[in-house]
């Protein structure tokens, strides 16, 4: 079956993840605001409880901003401190966005905004350009794996909608894109505060002829990658009913995180290796003809395998390979410092083994993107590392599968998430 063919079976088809990312103070929460005021996706009550809160901070006009900044602390100070997520629908798309941190502390915040992100909209403010965390963000969007990425010179009316500003910001730009090797990149000039080329044009920009963001968002295309990767189903659930209609019911359940599956596909069952053959796949009491990336489905098999929560369902072609050691990409998120002597588990999927961070095999330098010899990691860091696990996991590296690539380290005593981490290659078991 094509590609073509399946796309019109994706049960999210339509639906844009993005996140708004960039320097504090650029204007997120602003453009959010106007984007769901814009497009009518705002209800009159909201409206009302912005209007009091923009009266209590002795504004005379609505402050959209406040859309999104939910916490009572960031209300106060006017700052983005957690990721806010705000779902949205036009006639054409369904929306989820998230608006994330610009200080450079909640970094943190901005990586679990990214995690799940098919588009990362990058703000600069006009009159500052690119400053570091514009650079922290960017190279934080690569590495998440997002593939879309519009780069929004904001506050345009601050410096008189002048198009040698937008170019000159969009050359200092270009250079860390050339180094980063973004996929699909846009430059876009608009005013968040004035609502110039977020929905509707305006009337300054007239010497940019591109389309407006909500142009972009709506029709920018997504799905084919995810679908053409290879099978991969962590196993959430073995699901055995106590029915005397079904006695021998046996079916595993979870979300297909990237390819398709099918009756008679021959699959491999990690970590054992054990090999077997689809009898069912199963969608809310329904046969389907295939599953595709993004369905929760119950899978049924033709031999009687021993399956647990944890285990992964894989294609027999190009299954990943069983590994104790990996290299991977690490963004510190703790506000202590990597202790080599913790005791952390590594969570892949829905698969836990405890971890040892063996070695740091360089830190990234934000302005030079460039790797350093360190000898920690603190809160923000972004390193390559190396991984020693007390069991064999099934990991795509990072950049072949998405979601099958990425984990998150947790301590062990504190039960906090300490660390992201992308995998970058392994040995075999």
């Amino acid at each position: 079956m094509t590609t073509d063919a399946l796309l019109p079976t994706l049960t999210d088809h339509g639906l844009l993840r993005f996140l708004t990312c960039g320097s504090v103070d650029d204007g997120k929460s602003t453009l959010i605001g106007r984007l769901l005021y814009d497009s009518k996706a705002i209800l009159a009550d909201a409206l009302d409880a912005l209007a009091v809160s923009s009266r209590k901070r002795g504004l005379e006009e609505v402050d959209l901003s406040l859309l999104t900044d939910g916490l009572v602390a960031e209300r106060e100070q006017g700052i983005t401190i957690d990721v806010a997520y705000r779902y949205f629908s036009t006639g054409t798309r369904k929306y989820i966005l998230a608006d994330t941190p610009g200080h450079e502390q909640y970094t943190r915040n901005m990586v679990t905004g990214a995690s799940t992100a098919d588009l990362a909209i990058v703000l600069i403010d006009a009159r500052r350009g690119v400053l570091s965390q514009t650079r922290r963000h960017m190279t934080l969007a690569h590495l998440m794996g997002i593939r879309h990425v519009v780069v929004a010179i904001n506050k345009m009316d601050l410096v008189g909608y002048d198009e040698a500003v937008f170019q000159s910001i969009r050359s200092d730009v270009e250079g860390l894109a050339r180094k980063l090797e973004l996929p699909d990149l846009h430059y876009l000039p608009l005013s968040a505060l004035k609502g110039d080329m977020v929905v509707e044009r305006g009337e300054h920009l007239d010497w940019y002829t591109g389309p407006t963001l909500m142009a972009l968002l709506e029709g920018v295309e997504l799905g084919l990658e995810d679908l053409e990767a290879p099978f991969r189903f962590p196993v959430q659930l073995v699901c055995r009913p106590r029915s005397s209609s079904h006695p021998d019911y046996r079916g595993y359940q979870g979300r297909i995180e990237s390819g398709s599956v099918a009756r008679g596909d021959v699959v491999t069952i990690l970590p054992s290796g054990t090999r077997t053959t689809v009898r069912r796949v199963e969608l809310f009491g329904r046969d389907l003809d295939r599953g595709v990336v993004g369905q929760s489905v119950t899978l049924h098999l033709d031999d009687e395998v021993d399956i647990s929560r944890g285990d992964l369902i894989a294609g027999a072609v190009g299954a990943p390979a069983r590994s104790r050691d990996l290299n991977a990409t690490l963004c510190w998120l703790d506000e202590r410092p990597l202790d080599p002597m913790s005791r952390l588990v590594l969570r892949h999927g829905t698969r836990e083994v405890r971890a040892k961070v063996t070695a740091i095999l360089g830190r990234l330098d934000l302005q030079a993107l460039e790797s350093l010899p360190a000898e920690e990691l603190r809160m923000n860091d972004i390193a390559t590392v190396s991984l020693r696990l007390q069991q064999p996991i099934a990991a795509d590296p990072h950049s072949w599968v998405r979601n099958g690539g990425t984990f998150i380290l947790i301590d062990e005593a504190t039960h906090a998430t300490v660390a992201a981490g992308l995998v970058l290659a392994q040995e075999t078991y």
